[in-house]
């Protein structure tokens, strides 16, 4: 199944010890790029544990990833209010509202919200294996949210790219149909063109007929039209693969192009070019979306 390296996965946990919450934002990255947010001296090899895990489910991409937990209180909450700051931000208010003339019914209540006024003492416990099992199976959690995430995005880019090698093609379709009344005008040109050139005496007809071969070589679409049609087919095999496969589709797109490209610089007809842009335009889409492909 195709999956998408965007994605995003939250959770929010308590139970009677614990508030745990778990974040993961998933970005396009050509690597594994992982980033944590993890409480203060939060256990280095704990954080092995899940810099491994987010590896072996989102492989790739760049990752933020959020942890925080705390313990709950069990007991009366330990705060302190300090006076010195509460004054100071209380005198500093009123002073500036009479000078500006304004009410000055709230400023106490605007002193006490002010920073480092009131402070709660968070609680401190050493995390036990129990306690560590439910953090971890929460981060995983927030891990598998992602994950279902990027499968959603992948299925709605799996139908995008679909319709996209539909459209490239029937314009190749279209192609095919022209092809024949390409060559047909070409090859009248050329007759016209050598009746004009057999009547000069200093007129060979071997050199002509060399030129003739390699100028039609030249022109020839037919290896093309095969070749574009394989890619297209390859193409959504892939994308029907149950792994990820985002480095071979791009790999692909690219012979998607190629092939395009030299239907356009071979065709010398108007209306093949203009089919080709179209086809182009498709595949830009596809170019651009199959870089966030895992």
């Amino acid at each position: 199944m195709l999956q998408s390296m965007t994605g995003f996965g939250h959770i929010h946990f308590e139970n009677e010890r614990l508030v745990v919450v778990a974040e993961i934002k998933s970005l396009n990255s050509k690597f594994l790029d992982i980033g944590f947010k993890l409480p203060r001296n939060f256990p280095a090899e704990k954080e092995l544990e899940l810099r491994q895990l987010l590896k072996d489910e989102l492989q790739r991409g760049k990752i933020n990833a959020i942890l925080d937990f705390q313990y709950k209180q069990t007991g009366k909450p330990n705060v302190h209010i300090n006076p010195d700051i509460l004054k100071t931000h209380f005198f500093q208010l009123q002073a500036i509202a009479q000078s500006l003339q304004a009410e000055t019914t709230d400023i106490f209540r605007l002193a006490a919200l002010m920073p480092d006024v009131i402070h709660q003492d968070l609680v401190q416990e050493d995390t036990d294996e129990g306690d560590w099992e439910v953090i971890k199976s929460v981060f995983k959690e927030a891990v598998m949210r992602c994950q279902a995430f990027r499968q959603d995005e992948g299925q709605a880019l799996t139908q995008s790219f679909e319709e996209n090698i539909q459209k490239i093609a029937v314009g190749l379709e279209a192609v095919v149909q022209r092809d024949p009344f390409r060559a047909e005008t070409i090859k009248t040109k050329l007759q016209n063109r050598m009746q004009e050139i057999a009547s000069n005496d200093l007129f060979d007809p071997n050199r002509f007929e060399q030129e003739m071969i390699y100028y039609l070589e030249r022109l020839d679409i037919a290896e093309e039209k095969i070749r574009l049609r394989q890619h297209l087919d390859y193409f959504v095999e892939t994308l029907r693969l149950p792994e990820g496969n985002g480095k071979k589709l791009n790999f692909i797109s690219q012979e998607i192009g190629r092939e395009i490209n030299t239907i356009g610089s071979k065709a010398n007809d108007a209306i093949i070019q203009r089919l080709v842009v179209e086809m182009k335009e498709e595949l830009d889409k596809i170019k651009e979306q199959v870089l966030n492909i895992l």
